[in-house]
């Protein structure tokens, strides 16, 4: 054979390893990626060639599917109440991936999920029938949190201090999910959704953390008590008012110029809000202490999942002493969720100890045979002494009974809450964020219930967490401790 031949054939057999080799590789491994890219038509085809599995609520669906009637997707998903529920569901659309529960338990709703599997589907290769989502939110709370919000812009969360089921996720302005369903007009409805700039697709109660205002005073005075800096919530504290922000010129005042706020005990502090006693509590205590304390009720938790990942709350770091006391009123870079706040009084509630809060009940398939129970599968931390626990509990009653707290009195029931006025924008040139957050007990019922409004109707000089948020967090707990 002559040379050129010879260093022919070797090209030849070179070029066709090489095409065995890539016919391989697209088989093996891009076949696999190209099968789950969201832009293979194929998976939704598949997905919705079948009614999808339901997420419950109360005993109830709040989901369902329908047939489309035409075209290559032969079902699509519908809401009951979409937008009371649309912060639990979230949506499952034929043209965008999926949100909240529906997201985070597709695999389960639509079947693919591999603890469905009886051995006749793995004989047959069919997929499974779906399961279903049972959640924790209890549909009377739910609907009251939601009603009462109403109008204004905001959100609030329940959660049962006894074992962290939460009772209701509820946020406004919000949205219908089914307009989100139907690939055919879903694009019209996400642009308008989307370009609304009071932002309805935004869970406001676990993924919008904003300034918690005087509602942080009571992570500030658990760290006091715990520490031992104050033996009781009902001894004086060396609190100047006005108190001078160390290195500056700058006085922090209150509210209330009235309130009996000089050296007030922690009970009269959390009863009148009174800034200069926090904000000098923080800065003796120092900010590793408050951070320490922030961090035992979850903040700084970058992995909050209710299963939900709530974006995380932040007690910051590396401050001067006028930022930690700042801290201390809640401002400067100090963030919280409704769920967050609602943490902190359910874990002063429950004797000092946090349940770990879930939404989800359990998952099952379905035939209603349980996959995984998830109320099995809490875990408790002692966030608190039961002494520090019950001196809060006593001083957030006085809140209620004869401080800024008087609108979530509820006739029958032992209340306890803080209010919060968070500043907003750039020297306070927008409408504060108004804050509540508190626990009900009654009988053997108990709730903890966090709120906030970011923007209403009312005037600049109305708005306030007893005027705006109090009221919200006094109906939901009605409904909670009824049910």
């Amino acid at each position: 054979m002559n040379k050129t031949i010879r260093r022919a054939s070797v090209f030849a057999l070179l070029l066709v390893f090489a095409l065995l080799v890539r016919a391989t590789w697209v088989q093996f491994y891009d076949g696999t990626a190209l099968a789950d890219s969201k832009d293979n038509r194929r998976n939704a085809i598949e997905t919705y060639a079948a009614p999808l599995g339901n997420i419950i609520v109360g005993g109830k669906s709040v989901t369902g599917s329908t047939r489309t009637g035409s075209g290559d997707l032969a079902y699509k998903r519908t809401y009951a109440n979409g937008p009371l529920y649309a912060a639990v569901t979230g949506y499952a659309s034929q043209a965008y991936a999926p949100t909240q529960l529906e997201g985070i338990y597709a695999d389960l709703l639509n079947g693919t999920d591999t603890r469905l599997k009886t051995v006749m589907d793995t004989v047959t290769n069919q997929r499974a029938a779906p399961g279903n989502v049972v959640t924790t939110i209890d549909p009377d709370v739910q609907k009251a949190a939601y009603g009462a919000l109403g109008d204004k812009k905001g959100a609030a969360v329940a959660i049962d201090p006894k074992t962290g089921r939460i009772l209701a996720v509820a946020s406004t302005p919000s949205y219908d999910p089914s307009s989100l369903t139907d690939a055919n007009t879903a694009g019209a409805a996400w642009k308008r959704l989307t370009k609304d700039p009071e932002k309805p697709l935004t869970n406001r109660a676990l993924r919008q953390p904003l300034p918690p205002g005087s509602t942080f005073k009571l992570v500030v005075a658990a760290a006091a008590l715990e520490d031992g800096l104050y033996s009781s919530v009902d001894e004086k504290t060396d609190s100047p008012d006005p108190y001078r922000l160390p290195g500056s010129t700058t006085d922090l005042s209150n509210e209330n110029p009235n309130a009996p706020c000089t050296n007030a005990s922690i009970r009269t502090a959390l009863q009148y809000s009174c800034n200069n006693v926090f904000a000098k509590m923080a800065v003796k205590l120092g900010q590793d202490k408050v951070k320490a304390m922030a961090d035992k009720f979850g903040f700084n938790n970058d992995a909050q999942d209710v299963p939900v990942r709530a974006y995380t709350s932040l007690y910051p770091s590396d401050m001067d002493e006028a930022g930690t006391a700042l801290t201390g009123i809640g401002q400067f870079d100090v963030t919280a969720t409704p769920l967050q706040m609602a943490m902190v009084s359910a874990a002063i509630a429950n004797g000092g100890k946090l349940v770990s809060p879930h939404m989800v009940s359990q998952i099952t398939d379905s035939g209603g045979d349980v996959l995984k129970n998830y109320d099995d599968d809490t875990s408790t931390t002692e966030i608190l002494s039961s002494s520090t626990a019950e001196q809060l509990q006593s001083a957030m009653q006085t809140v209620i009974e004869k401080g800024t707290g008087t609108n979530a009195r509820i006739p029958g029931a032992t209340v306890g809450g803080k209010t919060g006025t968070a500043q907003h924008g750039e020297k306070n040139s927008q409408t504060p964020y108004a804050w509540f957050t508190s626990y009900a007990k009654a009988g053997d019922k108990e709730v903890a219930v966090a709120v906030i409004v970011e923007q209403s109707n009312a005037a600049r000089s109305e708005v306030s967490g007893n005027g705006l948020a109090a009221p919200v967090a006094k109906a939901t707990m009605e409904a909670a401790l009824k049910n």
